[in-house]
């Protein structure tokens, strides 16, 4: 109320008792000043998954990018199944995982899988019955964790998941023996039910970036309008532009100085009329290069090179191949191996087949093939190792007995 007076130059009202009102002073600009909270605050995007993803995965570039790399990658992964004593070739947990349900395959169920574990930070698989006097299930599906919430006991561990899809909602029952549901989740040092997805931790970066996207878009599409005021001083003094020439100058300056199409064209400025710049140019700014940085940061929270992204200024590797290996050695393998080993230990639930391991098979990683051969050469070469010691080197699987009979006596001791 007071405020409102004040701008209209008005008195307070007399009060109560019918004392008369106090005089209040009027600034002569205050009818046109604008009056904002908050200024000097930061406007950072809400964290919740379905804006991270919306914003970063089906918005920016680069988190787009970062996901499927590293997604893709670990779906086509060559898997294999091995246990105490012995590597399948054929095993029915590799049929299950190369046919998971008749609209997917191997690599599209495992890409989506890992993609929701990038995105949120929680992966969901369903098991859905499988034939009669079969173990393993007959399907698997993966389900969208923003659909998904978690409900805990009285215990503090999870009971039950339900599933919302719009007003219909499913509830998954997961205190049985072997649950319904396989939870897989990233580390969480403040959640004890859901995981940290590293949009989460790159969303300031992803918002910097998007900002300087949104910046370049508006720069393009006022290019030849700088920032500033146009000052009008006549000659005798008067500061003020008739109705007629104050439409005249609105018109050129939309007709003739705005938009991409005039980009570059000079201004040109009648007597009376002064341009005072009021902002920073794009160089001043350097919105490119802290664009490159946000890009940079947002590579480093998903674990790929920005090297592999194209992102200039980044010389951490010394080739690209280089940056490759790391990029399967440091992200991809160990994602790919805690995935695969929570799956193996929720399947084989069904099976009650102990010892069941699933791996990805890195002989046939072209990535890695100069790194392998380099471990092989070097274990087949040192002659103090028995041929045991070696398979256990290599990772692979002890001989059999009778094969090892076979061959010509049992293996070294």
């Amino acid at each position: 109320m007071v405020l409102e007076m004040f701008r209209r130059g008005t008195t307070a009202p007399a009060d109560t008792a019918g004392n008369a009102p106090g005089e209040r002073k009027a600034s002569a600009t205050a009818r046109v000043v604008a009056w904002q909270g908050g200024s000097g605050r930061v406007a950072w995007s809400p964290r919740d998954t379905r804006t991270l993803t919306r914003s970063g995965y089906l918005g920016n570039p680069v988190v787009y990018r970062c996901v499927k790399m590293v997604a893709e990658a670990a779906a086509a992964l060559p898997l294999g199944v091995q246990d105490g004593g012995a590597r399948y070739e054929v095993h029915p947990l590799l049929a299950l995982l190369a046919r998971p349900n008749p609209a997917q395959g191997k690599a599209d169920l495992l890409e989506a899988l890992y993609g929701q574990l990038l995105l949120s930070g929680d992966g969901y698989i369903e098991a859905v019955g499988g034939e009669e006097g079969s173990a393993l299930p007959g399907e698997l599906h993966v389900l969208r964790s923003d659909r998904m919430s978690l409900l805990p006991g009285a215990d503090g561990w999870p009971v039950a998941y339900d599933y919302t899809v719009g007003a219909r909602k499913h509830r998954f029952d997961v205190r049985g023996p072997v649950p319904q549901v396989c939870h897989i989740r990233s580390f969480h040092p403040q959640d004890d039910h859901y995981g940290l997805s590293p949009m989460q931790a790159a969303a300031q970066a992803l918002d910097v970036h998007n900002a300087a996207s949104r910046w370049s878009k508006a720069l393009l599409d006022n290019a030849a309008r700088p920032s500033g005021a146009i000052i009008y001083k006549g000659g005798e003094g008067q500061g003020t532009l008739g109705a007629d020439q104050y439409d005249r100058l609105v018109a050129e300056m939309e007709n003739y100085h705005q938009g991409a199409r005039n980009a570059g064209r000079p201004m040109l400025l009648e007597g009376g009329l002064d341009w005072k710049p009021m902002g920073f140019s794009p160089a001043d700014m350097e919105f490119q290069k802290t664009k490159e940085a946000a890009a940079r940061e947002i590579a480093l929270a998903f674990g790929v090179p920005p090297m592999l992204l194209g992102i200039p200024g980044d010389a951490t590797y010394a080739n690209y191949q280089e940056a490759n290996r790391a990029f399967y050695r440091q992200t991809v393998l160990p994602m790919c191996m805690r995935v695969l080993a929570a799956l193996a230990e929720w399947l084989t639930g069904f099976t009650l087949e102990a010892g069941l391991r699933v791996f990805p098979d890195l002989d046939q990683v072209p990535a890695l093939a100069a790194e392998r051969e380099s471990q092989w050469r070097r274990v087949t070469q040192a002659d103090f190792l028995t041929a045991a010691e070696k398979r256990r080197m290599l990772g692979l699987p002890p001989i059999p007995a009778t094969e090892a009979g076979e061959e010509g006596g049992a293996p070294d001791a």
